[in-house]
């Protein structure tokens, strides 16, 4: 009987333990640091690889946003709580310091991107791009213009080649970068220009066709890093881009097609 009688205490022991246990859990998670990033779109690869390593070396969360730059740096002088922002460009971060919204000393670029016209088709671009000027598609997906830095580049291109007139027609435009690679990805685009990056993975084939843009028709795409003033006085936002700056992340970010 005595046996018996002591079971449900001993059920009752187990989920008090394990109560304790979820509590401390939850108050461990609660107390880990967290540091808010906005990153364009482009960089959504090497960011989920960065971040990882990072959080496993500092025991920091850093919780990242992606997004076109021009719509990360509106949400940003709207008060978005982002304390390191990761531009796809030099003339917005530099914008923000100007504004005094970011810190300028702290600006620095830490990647260069390429455009790259892709197919999902194997062999339908060939390697000289000569396929934007034959009917064989119904829809060129690039990146707004207004907000992305590669849909500007993509632009100087189509313009350089004297072909803008001739697809305007075509062109479908994705709010960002990574909207514009889903357009092709998906099939609602034959063609889109998108970033190198977005196509390299390290390790993988790469899918479809594809022409390596001459960086002479369009402007480099220098990106730069800002801490914003938001993140002015967090020691984590410095330690995020001493870490970016280390040569073991230089390589993974280079493994991903940016560089020179």
């Amino acid at each position: 009987m005595r046996e018996n009688l002591f079971k449900p205490l001993d059920g009752i022991r187990a989920l008090w333990m394990l109560s304790l246990v979820l509590a401390c859990l939850q108050q461990a998670n609660a107390a880990q640091p967290i540091l808010d990033v906005a990153v364009a779109a482009n960089f959504a690869g090497p960011i989920k690889r960065i971040a990882q390593r990072f959080e496993q070396e500092t025991g920091v969360h850093l919780q990242y946003s992606l997004g076109a730059t021009g719509l990360l740096k509106s949400q940003i002088e709207q008060g978005a709580p982002y304390e390191v922002f990761l531009a796809a460009d030099q003339k917005t971060p530099q914008t923000l310091v100007a504004m005094k919204e970011a810190v300028g000393s702290s600006e620095w670029t830490y990647a260069q991107g390429h455009l790259l016209l892709w197919s999902l088709q194997p062999g339908k671009v060939d390697a000289q791009g000569r396929v934007l000027e034959t009917r064989t598609y119904r829809h060129l997906a690039i990146a707004n213009p207004q907000t992305a830095p590669y849909g500007a580049a993509a632009m100087q291109v189509l313009h350089h080649l004297h072909l803008y007139e001739k697809v305007q027609q075509l062109i479908i435009e994705g709010n960002s970068i990574g909207q514009t690679w889903q357009f092709v990805r998906s099939g609602n685009a034959e063609l889109g220009f998108i970033a190198q990056s977005q196509l390299t993975n390290p390790g993988e084939s790469e899918l479809g066709s594809n022409w390596k843009v001459p960086q002479s028709l369009y402007d480099p795409i220098r990106q730069d890093a800002v801490i914003l003033q938001r993140g002015a006085h967090d020691p984590n936002a410095v330690l995020f881009m001493r870490f970016l700056q280390r040569a073991d992340m230089r390589q993974l970010v280079k493994s991903y097609g940016y560089g020179p």
